[in-house]
């Protein structure tokens, strides 16, 4: 069935912000809710589905996270989420419908924070890490958040963001020196039960920020049912995990690919989530061995990384392998395969889908094929008028099912996203007659570098603040390690000299002002870039001349 009810009509939300900028509901893509799995009732928290319930049900003391140096069980991560979630109603003022910014690694009490703000009926917004202050300063501009739960390791560039923005009011952070107005000190008063809001299914839970293609961050919006339904869809279909596996990967909480892998799915049933801080591909195999984990979710590029290591050593207690944020190329399939045995469950999913939507495991896999539908999804090819293709034809992918685009306050990306119902991804794919996905290409000016979605245009305005640079343009170009690199084509001013002492000093410049992952490995100078009679930057051009 589709849905079809407001979501004002059950919300929980007194803070309606969230609620009034939700894209206009005839730009919403087709909900599709018609498998049984997918029939949650009206009333609905995600965090009391997914902690509370399985307190209930299979008792506290399974474990909930691994982490270097301790665990913690199902218990204590709902009595930490519980003070918490006193701290921020009681103490914070919270009120639902409210964005909490979240910044920080994965690690437990990190975890414990996102609960805690589902739990008091708030919205979260959960930061990479790596961001630096302008692009959290936009992020919380665009949501209105006025409080952020930080890790105290990660608070410069937020108290750098707070100071370029009128709308954070207050920061608390956590696992730093204890001392007064900590959020630990704040939570030591504080009894370890709490009563959940009862929001709607169609509250929203989350807001999720991603690039665009053009240069800003967009914030896709996810209801509480929509938590549910990626892990009651990919996971339980696709994935089928048990309460006795152990997840673990690379990927931060703010990625909705590590969202899912690291705490959605396994919270899901029951299971034990391994939270690595940082998890480059060695220290992951490691932690992988010292803690028994039996599921990864990671890139390609991480797979490859570790090919040698795991021909020599093996895989340890890894029975299950997940790759996404980039395609996988059927030689790394196929090697990682002859060294583990294991047969990586490759997949396509965005932000704006929440998670994997087109996948395959097990036999059911085709060497570079992407996959099949996912249960609960429909996809197809679409021609540039919008008609469906016939198989073996390339075209844009398409995808409806639970789960679907909804911009924050963004009618015009709204309307790119969204076409007659189909959410069009900017891939361009093709169907084969059995109903296997094979990726072509990406249909607009995203690179994905190492599994992140780098926005070409971004990294064009940064370096363009730069005194030396004229005019740049940036792509993305093949590369057998990270699947793309970033490639700065740039117009210099005059007298500045075109060497590689130039080349760093702009790389270092990008470094400095975004994400560090964004930055160009390849700088190379040009006379003049290609345009159009209008004067648009012609990025193919570029890739077609390979400069």
């Amino acid at each position: 069935m589709s849905e079809t009810r407001s979501t004002a009509s059950h919300s929980a939300h007194v803070d309606p912000f969230a609620r009034d900028h939700l894209p206009p509901r005839a730009l919403w893509p087709v909900m599709d809710y018609s498998l049984p799995d997918l029939d949650y009732p009206a009333a609905l928290n995600c965090a009391t589905e997914l902690l509370d319930r399985i307190v209930a049900e299979r008792g506290g003391d399974r474990t909930a996270f691994l982490f270097p140096g301790g665990r913690w069980s199902y218990h204590e991560l709902l009595a930490s989420a519980n003070r918490i979630a006193r701290v921020l109603v009681e103490d914070l003022g919270l009120v639902p419908g409210n964005r909490v910014l979240l910044r920080g690694p994965n690690n437990p009490l990190m975890a414990a924070c996102w609960f805690a703000v589902l739990k008091a009926g708030g919205i979260v917004v959960c930061t990479m890490p790596l961001l630096r202050s302008r692009e959290l300063a936009y992020i919380i501009d665009k949501a209105r958040v006025s409080l952020a739960l930080t890790d105290a390791r990660f608070t410069t560039e937020l108290e750098k963001a707070g100071q370029a923005t009128s709308s954070l009011e207050r920061t608390v952070a956590f696992g730093g020196e204890p001392e007064s107005g900590t959020l630990e000190a704040l939570m030591a008063a504080k009894p370890h039960d709490f009563e959940n809001v009862r929001t709607a299914a169609d509250d929203v839970a989350i807001l999720a920020f991603t690039s665009g293609t053009t240069g800003r961050a967009k914030g896709t919006m996810h209801f509480h049912r929509d938590i549910l339904a990626v892990a009651d869809t990919f996971s339980q279909h696709v994935l089928r995990p048990c309460a006795d596996d152990v997840f673990c990967g690379s990927p931060p909480f703010a990625f909705t690919y590590g969202l899912g892998g690291m705490l959605l799915f396994p919270m899901r049933i029951g299971a034990a989530s391994l939270l690595l801080e940082q998890a480059p591909p060695p220290g992951l195999l490691d932690g992988i061995r010292e803690h028994g984990a039996t599921i990864c979710f990671t890139a390609p590029t991480a797979y490859r990384a570790l090919l040698d290591e795991v021909g020599r050593a093996g895989a340890g207690s890894l029975r299950a392998c997940v790759s996404a944020g980039e395609t996988l190329p059927a030689a790394t399939f196929a090697a990682w395969e002859r060294a583990t045995g294991i047969r990586i469950i490759d997949g396509i999913g965005a932000t704006e889908m929440l998670h994997i939507f087109i996948s395959a495991a097990g036999s059911d896999c085709r060497p570079g094929a992407t996959g099949r539908d996912v249960p609960g999804y429909r996809s197809c090819i679409l021609d540039d008028g919008g008609g469906e293709v016939e198989d073996g034809t390339v075209g844009r992918l398409a995808v409806r099912g639970p789960t679907g685009c909804r911009y924050l306050d963004d009618e015009e990306r709204q309307r790119g996203y969204v076409e007659n119902g189909w959410n069009v991804t900017g891939d361009a794919f093709v169907r084969d007659e059995d109903g296997y996905f094979w990726y072509q290409a990406r249909t607009d000016d995203m690179i994905i570098t190492s599994g992140y979605n780098v926005a070409g245009p971004e990294i064009e305005n940064v370096l363009l603040e730069h005194p030396s640079v004229k005019e740049c343009g940036v792509i993305g170009v093949p590369d057998p390690e990270r699947g793309h690199v970033i490639k700065a084509v740039v117009v210099l001013r005059n007298g500045v000299a075109a060497s590689p002492e130039t080349a760093k000093q702009l790389q270092d410049f990008v470094k400095a002002e975004i994400a560090p992952y964004k930055y160009p490995r390849l700088v190379v100078f040009a006379d003049a870039l290609p345009r159009t009679e209008t004067g648009k930057l012609q990025r193919y051009k570029l890739r077609e001349a390979g400069a």
